[in-house]
Protein backbone atom coordinates (compact mmCIF):
# COMPACT_ATOMS: atom_id res chain seq x y z
CA UNK A 1 0.00 0.00 0.00
CA UNK A 2 2.88 2.55 1.03
CA UNK A 3 4.10 2.60 -2.63
CA UNK A 4 0.79 2.96 -4.43
CA UNK A 5 0.93 6.51 -2.52
CA UNK A 6 4.87 7.02 -4.02
CA UNK A 7 3.08 6.50 -7.65
CA UNK A 8 1.30 10.37 -8.16
CA UNK A 9 4.77 11.49 -6.55
CA UNK A 10 6.52 9.61 -8.81
CA UNK A 11 4.48 11.05 -11.38
CA UNK A 12 4.76 14.59 -10.38
CA UNK A 13 8.43 14.53 -10.10
CA UNK A 14 8.80 13.25 -13.62
CA UNK A 15 6.58 15.61 -15.02
CA UNK A 16 8.92 18.51 -13.27
CA UNK A 17 11.49 16.79 -14.90
CA UNK A 18 10.11 17.17 -18.27
CA UNK A 19 9.43 20.82 -17.30
CA UNK A 20 13.11 21.39 -16.66
CA UNK A 21 14.34 19.91 -19.31
CA UNK A 22 12.04 21.30 -22.06
CA UNK A 23 14.11 24.41 -22.63
CA UNK A 24 17.35 22.34 -22.99
CA UNK A 25 15.47 20.15 -25.74
CA UNK A 26 14.54 23.20 -27.41
CA UNK A 27 18.28 24.69 -27.42
CA UNK A 28 19.57 21.75 -28.76
CA UNK A 29 16.94 21.38 -31.36
CA UNK A 30 17.90 24.58 -32.17
CA UNK A 31 21.55 24.01 -32.05
CA UNK A 32 21.17 20.80 -34.13
CA UNK A 33 19.09 22.35 -36.66
CA UNK A 34 21.44 25.41 -37.59
CA UNK A 35 24.27 23.41 -37.76
CA UNK A 36 26.38 22.30 -41.08
CA UNK A 37 25.34 18.77 -41.60
CA UNK A 38 26.56 15.96 -44.25
CA UNK A 39 23.03 15.08 -46.77
CA UNK A 40 22.95 10.88 -46.19
CA UNK A 41 21.13 9.81 -49.03
CA UNK A 42 19.83 6.91 -46.92
CA UNK A 43 18.73 8.88 -44.05
CA UNK A 44 17.12 11.38 -46.02
CA UNK A 45 15.03 8.78 -48.09
CA UNK A 46 14.48 7.44 -44.57
CA UNK A 47 13.37 10.34 -42.91
CA UNK A 48 11.10 11.18 -46.44
CA UNK A 49 8.87 8.06 -45.85
CA UNK A 50 8.21 8.28 -42.43
CA UNK A 51 7.78 11.58 -42.74
CA UNK A 52 5.03 9.96 -45.71
CA UNK A 53 3.19 7.91 -43.28
CA UNK A 54 3.07 10.76 -40.47
CA UNK A 55 1.49 12.57 -43.33
CA UNK A 56 -0.99 9.71 -43.46
CA UNK A 57 -1.63 9.17 -39.79
CA UNK A 58 -2.23 13.04 -39.50
CA UNK A 59 -4.99 13.70 -42.59
CA UNK A 60 -7.18 10.37 -41.22
CA UNK A 61 -6.36 11.37 -37.91
CA UNK A 62 -7.77 15.03 -38.94
CA UNK A 63 -10.57 13.45 -41.00
CA UNK A 64 -11.90 11.24 -37.91
CA UNK A 65 -11.23 14.66 -35.33
CA UNK A 66 -13.67 16.45 -37.57
CA UNK A 67 -16.62 14.63 -35.91
CA UNK A 68 -15.39 16.43 -32.37
CA UNK A 69 -13.30 19.19 -33.46
CA UNK A 70 -14.55 21.91 -35.76
CA UNK A 71 -13.13 22.50 -39.00
CA UNK A 72 -10.39 19.73 -38.00
CA UNK A 73 -9.43 18.96 -41.42
CA UNK A 74 -9.37 22.49 -43.40
CA UNK A 75 -7.05 23.35 -40.43
CA UNK A 76 -4.95 20.63 -40.69
CA UNK A 77 -4.82 21.34 -44.71
CA UNK A 78 -4.04 24.99 -44.27
CA UNK A 79 -1.31 23.89 -42.11
CA UNK A 80 -0.01 21.67 -44.37
CA UNK A 81 -0.09 24.24 -47.17
CA UNK A 82 1.50 26.92 -45.10
CA UNK A 83 4.30 24.22 -44.09
CA UNK A 84 4.81 22.76 -47.70
CA UNK A 85 5.51 27.00 -48.88
CA UNK A 86 8.06 27.34 -45.67
CA UNK A 87 9.42 24.06 -46.23
CA UNK A 88 10.23 25.10 -50.44
CA UNK A 89 11.56 28.86 -48.98
CA UNK A 90 13.69 26.85 -46.18
CA UNK A 91 14.95 25.05 -49.10
CA UNK A 92 16.01 27.64 -51.05
CA UNK A 93 17.07 29.67 -48.33
CA UNK A 94 19.85 26.81 -47.42
CA UNK A 95 23.23 27.01 -48.32
CA UNK A 96 24.92 23.95 -49.61
CA UNK A 97 28.36 23.06 -50.26
CA UNK A 98 29.15 20.39 -53.05
CA UNK A 99 32.19 18.05 -52.61
CA UNK A 100 33.51 15.14 -54.68
CA UNK A 101 31.62 12.38 -52.22
CA UNK A 102 29.10 14.34 -50.09
CA UNK A 103 27.22 16.97 -49.83
CA UNK A 104 26.59 19.43 -47.02
CA UNK A 105 23.77 21.54 -46.08
CA UNK A 106 23.21 24.62 -43.19
CA UNK A 107 19.50 25.43 -42.82
CA UNK A 108 18.61 29.10 -42.18
CA UNK A 109 19.05 29.92 -38.70
CA UNK A 110 16.61 32.31 -38.95
CA UNK A 111 14.00 30.15 -39.77
CA UNK A 112 14.92 27.35 -37.34
CA UNK A 113 14.92 29.87 -34.41
CA UNK A 114 11.15 31.19 -35.83
CA UNK A 115 10.29 27.41 -36.28
CA UNK A 116 11.17 26.51 -32.75
CA UNK A 117 10.05 29.45 -31.57
CA UNK A 118 6.72 28.68 -32.72
CA UNK A 119 6.21 25.84 -31.28
CA UNK A 120 7.29 26.97 -27.53
CA UNK A 121 4.76 29.81 -27.79
CA UNK A 122 2.35 27.30 -28.97
CA UNK A 123 2.97 24.95 -25.58
CA UNK A 124 3.11 27.92 -23.75
CA UNK A 125 -0.22 29.35 -24.95
CA UNK A 126 -1.75 25.97 -24.49
CA UNK A 127 -0.73 25.49 -20.89
CA UNK A 128 -1.82 28.98 -20.23
CA UNK A 129 -5.28 27.72 -21.61
CA UNK A 130 -5.82 24.59 -19.44
CA UNK A 131 -4.53 26.78 -16.42
CA UNK A 132 -7.06 29.71 -17.11
CA UNK A 133 -9.96 26.94 -17.73
CA UNK A 134 -8.86 25.38 -14.40
CA UNK A 135 -8.72 28.13 -12.32
CA UNK A 136 -11.44 30.50 -13.51
CA UNK A 137 -13.73 28.16 -14.99
CA UNK A 138 -14.01 29.02 -18.71
CA UNK A 139 -12.37 29.37 -21.78
CA UNK A 140 -9.53 31.97 -21.87
CA UNK A 141 -10.45 34.78 -24.65
CA UNK A 142 -7.83 35.64 -27.04
CA UNK A 143 -7.65 38.88 -29.41
CA UNK A 144 -7.32 35.67 -32.34
CA UNK A 145 -10.31 33.51 -32.13
CA UNK A 146 -9.12 31.06 -34.28
CA UNK A 147 -6.36 30.52 -31.36
CA UNK A 148 -8.46 29.27 -28.97
CA UNK A 149 -9.63 26.22 -30.49
CA UNK A 150 -8.11 23.05 -31.17
CA UNK A 151 -7.80 23.59 -34.97
CA UNK A 152 -5.34 25.24 -34.43
CA UNK A 153 -3.25 22.81 -32.65
CA UNK A 154 -3.99 21.02 -36.05
CA UNK A 155 -2.79 23.63 -38.33
CA UNK A 156 0.55 24.35 -36.01
CA UNK A 157 1.21 20.28 -36.68
CA UNK A 158 0.43 20.58 -40.08
CA UNK A 159 2.90 23.82 -40.51
CA UNK A 160 5.41 21.16 -38.98
CA UNK A 161 4.64 18.44 -40.79
CA UNK A 162 4.55 19.77 -44.21
CA UNK A 163 7.55 22.03 -43.46
CA UNK A 164 9.30 19.07 -42.74
CA UNK A 165 8.37 17.04 -45.66
CA UNK A 166 8.87 19.14 -48.45
CA UNK A 167 11.97 20.14 -47.10
CA UNK A 168 13.25 16.74 -46.96
CA UNK A 169 11.81 15.86 -50.36
CA UNK A 170 13.77 18.62 -52.28
CA UNK A 171 17.07 17.79 -50.37
CA UNK A 172 16.36 14.30 -51.53
CA UNK A 173 16.13 15.14 -55.29
CA UNK A 174 19.64 17.92 -54.58
CA UNK A 175 21.72 15.13 -52.89
CA UNK A 176 19.81 12.87 -56.20
CA UNK A 177 20.82 15.53 -58.84
CA UNK A 178 24.49 15.85 -57.03
CA UNK A 179 25.29 12.09 -57.05
CA UNK A 180 24.20 11.75 -60.67
CA UNK A 181 26.48 14.36 -61.67
CA UNK A 182 29.44 13.15 -59.64
CA UNK A 183 28.83 9.42 -60.81
CA UNK A 184 27.93 8.20 -57.92
CA UNK A 185 25.64 5.52 -56.18
CA UNK A 186 22.39 6.45 -54.78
Amino acid sequence: MPLLLLLPVFLLLLLALGLLLWPLGLWQRYRHGRSRRRAWPWMILLNLGLLAVALLLFVVGAWVGGRWIDAALPNAMLGLLAGGMVGVLGLALTRFEQGIDAIHFTSPPWLVLALTLLVALRALLGAWQAWHRGWVGEAATLPWPWLEGYGSLLAMGGLLLGYHLAYSAGLHLRVRRHARRVGMRR
